[in-house]
């Protein structure tokens, strides 16, 4: 039986992790804060698809407890990754398939340098979720994912016999998921929706509702847009402007929503300006292609960190 590793058990890794357990797989989860509730309790997904419990789970709290499984899934935020130097050399073997549910650019090449023996895979995941306590998911809308390979050089990896491989357990999940073969501009497109709205729900202490609906904040939110789709072409990556439109349409029909940033620096944690928005500027940057909207608000967004840091 393929084994899966949960790496970052919150409201993306707890969520797909959770759905896999249910679907008769072999999952381990990895926890921190939680690990004393969930080992007594196991997790609660409150889903608009129908809510469940796994009352057991398999549970640890240290990664050198756990057995090197075939698929290692890191839903970790991107801030975090300097710990998986120690997590992923322990729940890998040569051979497994580690697959990255991150935003941003740049953490698939650090991996692939902790553990090259790897199959390093990049997923986007299109998932509106949030932890609400212990070992409890509010799962508020879609949870779609598309994966792609990771090749050096960002070069378009093709479909693999690892990528349809795991889709199989995820459609087996009731998780939609698609194959894709270029991961490099999956990564930017997901861009186009993430810089705008993460970004602009903390610097204007608002929700994703609340912006789409304002004539001004919806500009904005479209100029930030085209500059991501500036970003991509510099990079020989073309994302069409009807791709805009359609995420400004889903974002439209979407319930209120705080994205992750912004429940991050809600909660007082680490925001990943890193890597949704410097990294980002700093390849487009160097490509010739200066974004001056999305540097304006990596620096607003880092200014707020540095101050709520020193109060």
């Amino acid at each position: 039986m393929t084994s899966f590793a949960i790496i970052g058990t919150g409201a993306v890794g707890g969520f797909y992790g959770a759905r896999l357990h249910r679907a008769g797989r072999d999952v381990h989860f990895l926890l921190h804060g939680d690990y004393e509730h969930v080992r007594a309790h196991g997790l609660r997904i409150d889903s608009k698809e129908g809510d469940f419990t796994l009352p057991t789970v398999q549970a640890y709290r240290d990664a050198s407890a756990m057995p090197a499984c075939d698929v290692v899934i890191v839903a970790l935020k991107t801030c975090a990754n300097t710990i998986l130097p120690k997590i992923l050399p322990q729940v890998t073997r040569p051979g497994s398939c580690v697959v990255l549910l991150q935003n941003g650019l740049g953490a698939e090449t650090y991996v692939s340098s902790i553990v090259p023996e790897c199959h390093i895979l990049g997923g986007l995941s299109f998932l509106c979720s949030n932890k609400v306590g212990p070992g409890h998911i509010h799962h508020l809308d879609y949870g779609r994912i598309a994966l792609g390979h990771y090749r050096p050089g960002g070069k378009p990896g093709g479909t693999t016999e690892q990528m349809r491989s795991i889709a199989a357990h995820f459609e087996a999940a009731n998780i939609p998921i698609s194959l894709i073969d270029d991961l490099t501009l999956a990564r930017w497109m997901k861009l186009v929706w993430n810089i705008p709205f993460n970004g602009l729900t903390v610097a204007l202490n608002t929700t994703t509702d609340r912006l789409i609906r304002n004539p001004d904040t919806l500009d904005l939110a479209r100029a930030l847009m085209q500059e991501v789709v500036a970003g991509a072409a510099a990079l020989g990556r073309t994302i069409p402007n009807a791709f805009v439109e359609k995420m400004i349409s889903d974002t439209v029909g979407m319930a209120p929503y705080r994205p992750s940033m912004k429940l991050d620096y809600d909660l007082g944690r680490p925001m990943e300006t890193d890597s949704i928005y410097a990294e980002p500027l700093r390849q487009a940057e160097a490509a010739g292609v200066t974004l001056p909207r999305t540097r304006a608000l990596c620096q607003i967004l880092k200014f707020m960190e540095q101050q709520r840091a020193s109060s």
